[in-house]
């Protein structure tokens, strides 16, 4: 048996590989996530301080300001900033929010499903909460609430993706108490759910509790960065969602998966805090060990990265977006877009199947189907999210490519 693991073959193999995605993450723009990680200067102090050399936690409740967890290896410090900066870009009230810094959007969707059946379960004693989600919600919405045992009612969607309100209000049990997932952002169509709409069928027919989550993986992002109405869509004071999760890595640009989960602070103190007496310490979060440097890293970027900055960004995604599809439309391919959506879904390229694997595999294009839109039959599509690292230099190079 080699005793040594690390050969010279295995050195090589790793070098291929980082040649190989560093080269594939220029055109990669099917999937939400930004190229554009800026994450030098934090790397260069990270190896600067030998921070490698030691092992951190962030185990239990970051936003416990009166007194510290018993294992201090932690960032907790830094979390709460960041966990503040986030509950006053969604207009949380002055401390009247708890969060944390999450492993993914999927984390946060979870701490909000059970944190909305905690609330409801105490609100509505003897009562089963249904979870209620449009067929077109991120599929780790449905999937979490089978993990979590709900009962469940998938809502149409319309044909552009936002749920479909008249299908809601006939679905809507008054009997039980109402958790609805509302999406900021549908994956595939970027369509944003009409969060007033359904307060309006709540306030007219549904006379028990309900809790609104709001899943705002990608648009939670950039939305509250933009001017005018945009930014409402995640504001709490307008639209009082009980809670919302949004991923790290899609807007703002992270090297791994990691996202930001708020709640009020009636949500949260439903939530069994499980005292742990050698932590001196709550866990009131679903995972126990949680990463130190996702949190120093969501701290580095808001800090290093002027509001401005943020804006500026929003502002070309969308723009971007734009220009995409209106160089579709040029380009005699079909398209569609969602107001206020960096997403642009069109007909899935050239029927020609060496082409089309060729160009699928060249942009990593997510393909899907369409059905409604004036269309006679369901059409094969695709689509691009337009992300921070996409210019006009690489939309021109896809729409020429597409032809």
């Amino acid at each position: 048996m080699n005793k040594n693991n690390m050969g010279i073959d295995d050195s090589e193999r790793l070098n291929q590989f980082a040649n190989w995605v560093l080269e594939k993450k220029k055109t990669a723009m099917g999937y939400p996530i930004n190229q554009d990680t800026s994450l030098e200067k934090f790397y260069k102090w990270y190896v600067e301080k030998e921070l490698y050399c030691v092992s951190m936690n962030n185990v239990g409740d970051p936003c416990r300001r009166e007194r510290v967890s018993n294992y201090s290896m932690n960032t907790h410090e830094f979390e709460r900033e960041v966990v503040d900066y986030f509950a006053k870009l969604y207009a949380f009230k002055n401390d009247d929010y708890w969060g944390f810094v999450t492993t993914s959007g999927t984390d946060g969707n979870n701490h909000g499903i059970y944190a909305g059946r905690k609330y409801l379960q105490v609100k509505s004693p003897g009562s089963t909460p249904i979870i209620y989600y449009s067929e077109e919600i991120h599929h780790s919405v449905k999937n979490l609430a089978d993990v979590q045992n709900m009962k469940h009612c998938q809502i149409q969607a319309e044909p552009m993706g936002k749920m479909d309100i008249d299908d809601f209000r006939q679905q809507l049990d008054t009997s039980h108490p109402a958790l609805i997932v509302i999406a900021i952002g549908t994956t595939f169509t970027g369509a944003i759910d009409d969060l007033k709409a359904v307060r309006q069928i709540l306030k007219e027919k549904h006379k028990g509790h309900a809790y609104i989550h709001l899943d705002a993986a990608l648009f939670g992002g950039f939305l509250p960065y933009l001017d005018g109405d945009a930014s409402q869509w995640v504001n709490q004071q307008i639209h009082e969602f009980d809670s919302i999760a949004v991923s790290g890595h899609k807007f703002f640009g992270f090297d791994e998966p990691m996202g930001i989960y708020i709640s009020t602070k009636a949500a949260f103190e439903n939530l069994n805090p499980n005292p742990i007496e050698y932590l001196d310490d709550s866990v009131p979060t679903i995972t126990c060990s949680r990463s130190a440097l996702a949190s120093l890293k969501f701290w580095w970027k808001i800090k290093s990265t002027p509001f401005e900055e943020f804006q500026k960004q929003a502002k070309a995604i969308l723009a971007n977006a734009d220009y995409l599809f209106d160089s579709l439309q040029k380009a005699h391919i079909k398209a569609w877009k969602n107001p206020y959506s960096n997403i642009v879904f069109f007909e899935r390229p050239s029927k020609d199947l060496q082409k089309k694997k060729d160009i699928q595999k060249k942009y990593d294009l997510a393909p899907g189907k369409i059905k409604g839109l004036g269309l006679e039959e369901s059409l094969d599509v695709a689509h691009l999210v337009i992300m921070p690292h996409v210019d006009k230099e690489l939309i021109d190079s896809f729409v020429q490519d597409i032809q």
